[in-house]
């Protein structure tokens, strides 16, 4: 079985799936956030460290209103109950990106999950919230000036401090759902030397297979750091 440390997945299809079924489409977002925890102990399983999912991009604010409402709606939700079964299953909480677009209820439930969780010691579970590749690297640009650092100090290892994913190491597989093949602004710097892997299945219907198959890809490959060559399996 595949030994990625750090795993990267874009949750797509939740739309489509509710389409497909004649249901609203809130309905298949409801779904895709069932699909997070059994995924997130899957991969625990699996001997992943860190996972990273997703959730809400920062062009995903210009959907509809009632979309983005049902959403957020979600995100209450789903907090109170990921902030319980991780605390259960030993799940490091995390979120990428921001929270200042939230009210402040909001922001205060998953500051709470989050801080709940943050002595968990089993896998880290990373939402990507409001995030965009572009925005966390004109962030950490920004960052780094107000730090006064020298041009010459600006070194990968500085600005890798900046983002986000501080202390979380590159991402060793790329996980798409949907059938989509595009990256969508998501990880860009720590997906660098990732294996990318393209399912058709949409998120709410991605499980133990959808795992299964994207592993076994990832342990198939000869990975190519700048020339040097790995397996999967390392």
């Amino acid at each position: 079985m595949s030994r990625a440390a750090h795993v990267a997945i874009i949750m797509d299809g939740n739309g489509r799936w509710a389409d497909a079924r004649g249901l609203p489409r809130a309905m298949g977002h409801r779904k895709g956030v069932e699909r997070i925890h059994p995924v997130a102990v899957s991969c625990a399983a699996r001997g992943v460290q860190y996972l990273t999912l997703y959730a809400f991009s920062t062009e995903n604010w210009q959907r509809p209103r009632a979309e983005v409402a049902a959403l957020l709606r979600l995100l209450g939700t789903m907090i109170d109950d990921e902030a319980q079964t991780c605390l259960r299953d030993n799940i490091r909480l995390r979120l990428l990106g921001s929270l200042d677009r939230l009210d402040l209820a909001l922001r205060r439930k998953v500051e709470s999950a989050i801080a709940l969780n943050s002595a968990n010691t089993g896998i880290t579970l990373s939402l990507a919230f409001d995030y965009g590749s572009r925005a966390e690297l004109t962030r950490a640009a920004r960052s780094l000036a107000a730090q006064n650092v020298a041009p010459e100090d600006v070194s990968e290892d500085a600005v890798s401090r900046n983002l986000f994913t501080a202390g979380i190491p590159d991402v060793d597989l790329l996980i798409r759902c949907g059938g989509e093949l595009r990256l969508s602004n998501y990880l860009l710097w720590q997906s660098a030397y990732a294996e990318l892997y393209f399912s058709d299945v949409l998120w709410p219907d991605f499980g133990e297979a959808g795992l299964d198959a994207a592993f076994a890809a990832y342990a198939s490959r000869s990975r190519r750091f700048g020339g040097l060559a790995t397996t999967g399996e390392r």
